[in-house]
Order: structure tokens, then C-alpha cells, then sequence
């Protein structure tokens, strides 16, 4: 009986093992069940079931950023590098030799044409003219005399008291004095001329630079450094050049007449300093660089441009009106060329080929091969390929697709709002 009870009891043990282990694998394995017991798979918190097509259906289709073609007037430019000049550079050197007494200027100034800047000591000249205006005084009466001597022997003359030969003789001399006193007039001019230069002023209007020599200092003529140096920045001029390919557009245009607006900005080109107009083309080609020299004209009343200052030149050659205008961000590079990706009605995705015009900023001008109000990608464009399926993604609230409302399922979020 014990031995028949001990059996029975494993029995049941093994029985009660078995079953639970069954009972175990049914719970790890159900969740892997797609019928879920003959009934279709229900989404948590009310959303509509998606089975294994509709998952990799979804999957295919990219989302992506797109923009619409836009009409504008888009300005075409011609870029260059350049640098400011002076309109005009003068060196403002003595013509005499003397002691410099005054400096009257300050240094990086700006003084205006015929302003006095410096002093030499004109001892030396006002002695000059006054030996000059001594002789031309006594030349004066000498010819006076000889004009009176000789208005005398006309009138003995025509008594037949003296020799004709007299009287040419004393024309002669009358006339020797004359130069004599035209010689004296020029050598007191000169001393005048010599006296004024003992002045210094300003032969131009501009922005004067460091001094160069010192009240006190002995100067001369032939110095080649000068008492200062005067450039003229109001306005100031700016050179730059230009490949040799834009030179026939330029031409045109400056043949025509047209006045081009040439804009310069800084070293980054971000920041415009002034705007003012085309001045001159220099008449031959850079053999070396292959460029061409031209030069324009700012007013610079800001004094926003400096001279040697490095610029980046724009000029304005024409504008294009009502042309297509996509973000830069939009064209893709390949075997063929350039092209976009525009995204249809149907909500596919095709390649175009384009024709791109000038960059003006991050957009760029479309010369063939898109139409106003086309959608193109400029975000997203990795995974796409001709005809691949593709979602526009907006970030406007009111265009973006509303989500599906719990009251499709789910009426435990509805009893949570209801409380």
C-alpha cells in the first residue's frame, strides 16, 4: 500500500510539472502570435491596427522639406578684389631752402585746398625783393632821363642844331633801359614769387597724414621726403579687377553709356561699406593674372572706406525680372549636371534637370527646367530616387496632419478626460 501511494504521488507531481511548464510556453509564446487567437491585433491607446504590409508600406515613405518655386527680380553682379586709393596723393614739398618755423597743421587732419600748413623764415626772400625793387627804381629813372634827353634832341633836330645821328643814338638808349626795366620788374616778381613760397599751404582738399619734418629743421627743395603728404578720401576711389572673360559685358554696357553701381563691402563680404559708380577701365589685359584693371568712385561722406583698405567689389551689370528662384539648398550634383527633386500632387518624388543662373545669397536663379509654385526638396533627399514615395513636412501647425482621436478605441482615455 505505501509503495503504491509513493507511486501515485509522483505521478501527480510529474503531471502537476508538466502543466505548468505547458502553461509557461503558451505565455512566452503568445505574444509572437499574430492571429491572436483568430482576432486581428487591436493598437494600444485606440489607434487603427497595422499589419506586416501597412509597417513596411510606411517605411518607404520619406519624409522630406520642401519649398515652391518663386518668380523674382534678381540682380546679376560681377565680383571682384580690390583696394582704396586716394582719388588724388600729393606730397606736399618746400620749393625754397630755409629754417622751418610753424607747423600750423595737425597730423591726420583734413584741411582744405589753399589752408595754411607751414612757415619758413622769409628773411631771406623779403631781403631778395627788396634789392629787386631797388633796381628796378634806379633802372626807372635812368629811363626816364633817356626819354627826356631824347625828346630834346628830336626837338634840336627838326631845328637842324644837331646830327640825326645823335638822336638814334638816344633812342637806342631809351630803349636799352626799357629792358633794363622789364628785367627789374621780372626779378621782383620772382622775389615776390620766392617770398610767397615761404608759405606753405594745401594744393588739394584731403586727409593729411604723420608729419614728416619738425618745427626747427633746415629744408631744402631737393628733399624728397617732404613736410607731409595729402590724400584725398571725399570722395575716394577704389581699384579692383576683373577676369578678362567679363571684360566684353563691361565694355557694352560703358559704350552704351550706361552708369554701372559698383558696391563695396569688407574683407568677409558681409558687410556693405559704401556704393558709388564704375570711373574708369584701364586699357589692357594682365597678361600675368589675365585680368583686367578697372576703377570706381565713392563719395564717402561716412569716411567708411580708407586708403589700402582690401574690399570685395560688387558690380551691378543688369537685372532679371520674373525669373525662377529656388533655395541653394535644393540642387544636387551628379553624372549629368546639376538637378532638384520635385515632389508632385501624387506625393512622388521626380528628377529634374536644371540650368542655374546667378547665386545671389543662399538662393539661386533657374534659367531652364522648373515652373513658379513647383515643390522642391531641400531637406530629406538622401534615401529618394525617382518615383519613391515622399510626405511633405511642414513646420506650420495648421498645415501638419492632425493625429487620429482616441475616440476610434480608446475609452479608457476618454474616461480619464471625463474625470
Amino acid at each position: 500500500m505505501e509503495e503504491n501511494k509513493a507511486s501515485t504521488f509522483r505521478w501527480r507531481t510529474w503531471l502537476l510539472l508538466v502543466l505548468v511548464a505547458v502553461a509557461a510556453a503558451y505565455y512566452v509564446i503568445k505574444p509572437f502570435n499574430g492571429d491572436n487567437d483568430g482576432k486581428p491585433d487591436t493598437a494600444k491607446n485606440g489607434e487603427a491596427p497595422r499589419g506586416k504590409e501597412g509597417n513596411k508600406k510606411d517605411k518607404l515613405i520619406s519624409s522630406v522639406t520642401a519649398e515652391p518655386v518663386t518668380l523674382a527680380d534678381v540682380p546679376v553682379y560681377l565680383n571682384g578684389l580690390g583696394s582704396v586709393t586716394g582719388l588724388r596723393t600729393v606730397t606736399v614739398r618746400s620749393r625754397i631752402d630755409g629754417e622751418l618755423l610753424h607747423v600750423h597743421y595737425k597730423e591726420g587732419a583734413i584741411v582744405k585746398e589753399g589752408e595754411l600748413l607751414a612757415e619758413i623764415d622769409p628773411r631771406t626772400a623779403q631781403i631778395q625783393l627788396m634789392q629787386a625793387e631797388g633796381q628796378l627804381l634806379r633802372d626807372e629813372a635812368l629811363l626816364k632821363n633817356a626819354q627826356l634827353d631824347a625828346d630834346r634832341y628830336k626837338t634840336l633836330l627838326a631845328q637842324d642844331s644837331i646830327a640825326s645821328q645823335q638822336v638814334a643814338t638816344q633812342e637806342s638808349l631809351v630803349k636799352q633801359y626799357q629792358g633794363t626795366v622789364t628785367t627789374d620788374k621780372a626779378l621782383v616778381a620772382n622775389a615776390k614769387l620766392q617770398l610767397s613760397y615761404t608759405r606753405i599751404t594745401a594744393p588739394i582738399s584731403g586727409r593729411l597724414g604723420l608729419r614728416l619734418v619738425d618745427q626747427g629743421n633746415m629744408i631744402k627743395a631737393s628733399d624728397a621726403t617732404g613736410l607731409a603728404v595729402i590724400t584725398q578720401v571725399q570722395p575716394i576711389s577704389v581699384v579692383f579687377t576683373l577676369p578678362e572673360d567679363a571684360v566684353p559685358a563691361v565694355m557694352q554696357q560703358s559704350t552704351q553709356g550706361k552708369t554701372l553701381t559698383v558696391e563695396a563691402f569688407d574683407r568677409g563680404g558681409k558687410n556693405k561699406l559704401a556704393t558709388g559708380q564704375l570711373l574708369a577701365i584701364d586699357n589692357q589685359i594682365d597678361t600675368n593674372t589675365g585680368t583686367v584693371k578697372l576703377k570706381s568712385q565713392f563719395a564717402n561722406t561716412d569716411n567708411a572706406l580708407f586708403v589700402n583698405q582690401f574690399v570685395n567689389v560688387r558690380m551691378l551689370m543688369d537685372t532679371l525680372h520674373a525669373v525662377p528662384v529656388i533655395p541653394s539648398s535644393a540642387v544636387q550634383t551628379g553624372e549629368k549636371g546639376t538637378f532638384v527633386y520635385v515632389l508632385k500632387d501624387d506625393q512622388t518624388v521626380t528628377v529634374r534637370p536644371v540650368k542655374l543662373g546667378t547665386v545671389d545669397g543662399e538662393k539661386v536663379t533657374v534659367l531652364e527646367g522648373l515652373k513658379a509654385q513647383e515643390l522642391v526638396v531641400i531637406d530629406g533627399t538622401d534615401k529618394l530616387r525617382e518615383g519613391a514615395k515622399a510626405k511633405r513636412v511642414t513646420n506650420n501647425p495648421s498645415d501638419a496632419t492632425p493625429a487620429p482621436e482616441a475616440a476610434t478605441g480608446n475609452k479608457d482615455s476618454k474616461r480619464k478626460r471625463d474625470k
